[in-house]
């Protein structure tokens, strides 16, 4: 199984910023422990802060992987490029926020992704991407 995660601006500052909202932890620390947890599971991993750099990776990895776990961060809420990109592959997309969007201001509870993506799993901290793998897993085992 290859699942690809892509994380949008600001996320290659977890563990140094707002620590209250998003914890301690790099994600390329969280990254290596899922791969141990996970080996049988191939996970690619790309971050950017640029808008146009994150659509090409979702076209990219879209076509060659069985899923996407995909964290947006501020591009959640205003971009419709992002959403055509996530409507335009094949490969299912459930969008992960760290922090609980809903309960956070009220431009951070519009989506401009889930409506297109298969879930949406927010305010778990970093364990959302692991969940989010774990429901790739299991459709392709069969369980739910």
């Amino acid at each position: 199984m290859k699942i690809a995660i892509i994380n949008g601006p600001n996320l290659n500052l977890l563990g140094k910023r707002e620590p209250d909202v998003y914890g301690h932890q790099s994600f390329e620390d969280y990254l290596q422990q899922l791969r141990t947890a996970y080996p049988d599971v191939e996970l690619r991993y790309y971050q950017s802060n640029v808008e146009g750099e994150l659509i090409n990776e979702i076209q990219k990895q879209g076509f060659d992987v069985d899923g996407i776990i995909f964290n947006p961060g501020g591009y959640t809420h205003t971009s419709v490029a992002l959403r055509d990109a996530v409507s335009a592959i094949p490969a299912a997309v459930i969008e992960v926020h760290i922090s609980n969007v809903h309960a956070r201001e009220d431009f951070r509870q519009v989506s401009y992704i889930s409506g297109v993506a298969k879930g949406t799993i927010a305010g778990l901290g970093l364990k959302g991407y692991e969940l989010a793998l774990l429901s790739f897993i299991q459709s392709v085992s069969g369980k739910s």
